[in-house]
């Protein structure tokens, strides 16, 4: 008890003593001059946001920097991490698919949210159906990958199926088919999982952007003749081109990123990983932090130029406005 009660006497007199220290701060930038006065404020606000920054992004990013350039012993090892990375076939396979995913998930995930969009924009029931694809977003990306590992789930054709689509291929007298197992197409399949749910994203944020043109562009042009083909080519694509490129980097950005799909379903076995993946593998169950490190590293470079023509666009809409 009495080290209990030393132990609450010295986080009072702690307390106590930041206290004092705030108000002492307080007080000095409250008879400071105004200039230093809103300097101060500024600099208040900022530093705890600049501290966590440093603390929780910049150092680790430097740290990761220099020991992707080390063996698995803390040692310089130079390039050898990126010669593996580019030279070695299971790891040519990780890049292989990361690309796949980055050109099929953004632009098919966007095109069928745009076309969903269009095509049930003020049609009867539109709230219900744009609820219906958008539930997957709800959905955490391990929860995904569970149902879709039940959706291909496989038993021997003599058994009874117990996946859905295995089951499907039954009845129309096919065998059933190892999904997640048979390579390349089995990257496709966990690639159609990100896209079912990144499509409800999309669908929602290019409606809303459709929703936007103003009506009388739209009549305007039904005036003219213009066919909806021509709509939608020449006043609805240039009209949400803002609302496709957020869309897209977006999705982009997630998809580079994209762990939780292929570790829940192949654990990134059956030449599905990617670089996500193939970086936790590396540095936890491999015990080469540094090849872990060297995929991150790539990963960071593939997300910048996203990232800065993103931030460019945004610049350039705000400078119009």
């Amino acid at each position: 008890m009495e080290d209990l009660g030393e132990k609450f006497f010295q986080v009072v007199i702690a307390l106590a003593i930041f206290a004092a220290i705030i108000g002492l701060i307080m007080l000095l930038v409250d008879r400071a001059p105004k200039s230093f006065r809103d300097k101060a404020t500024i600099i208040g606000f900022l530093a705890p946001a600049a501290v966590l920054l440093a603390v929780g992004l910049v150092g680790p990013a430097v740290l990761t920097a220099l020991l992707a350039f080390t063996d698995r012993n803390g040692d310089p090892n130079g390039l050898d991490n990126f010669v593996w990375m580019f030279t070695q076939p299971e790891a040519l396979v990780t890049l292989r698919n990361t690309v796949l995913w980055v050109i099929l998930v953004p632009l098919l995930s966007t095109g069928i949210g745009l076309a969903y969009a269009v095509f049930i924009d003020k049609a009867r029931g539109e709230k219900g159906l744009k609820a219906l694809v958008f539930m997957p977003m709800a959905i955490s990306m391990v929860g995904a990958g569970v149902i879709w590992r039940f959706m291909y789930a496989y038993r021997g054709a003599e058994q009874e199926q117990i996946g859905l689509l295995n089951q499907i291929l039954v009845w129309f007298g096919s065998e059933p088919k190892q999904f997640l197992l048979d390579a390349p197409e089995n990257t496709f399949f966990l690639i159609a999982v990100m896209i079912w749910i990144q499509t409800g994203f999309a669908m929602v944020i290019l409606s809303a952007a459709i929703k936007g043109i103003p009506n009388e562009i739209v009549e305007a042009a039904r005036l003219d003749g213009a066919s909806a083909w021509q709509q939608f080519r020449n006043i609805t694509i240039p009209s949400i081109r803002g609302a496709l490129i957020v869309v897209i980097t977006t999705i982009t950005i997630g998809t580079l990123k994209v762990f939780d799909i292929v570790r829940t379903m192949t654990a990134g076995n059956f030449e599905t990983s990617v670089i996500a993946n193939e970086m936790y593998t590396q540095a936890f169950r491999a015990n080469e932090p540094g090849r872990g490190a060297a995929l991150a590293l790539v990963l960071f470079l593939m997300v910048l130029p996203i990232v800065v023509y993103n931030a460019r666009q945004l610049k350039m809409q705000r400078e119009i406005r």
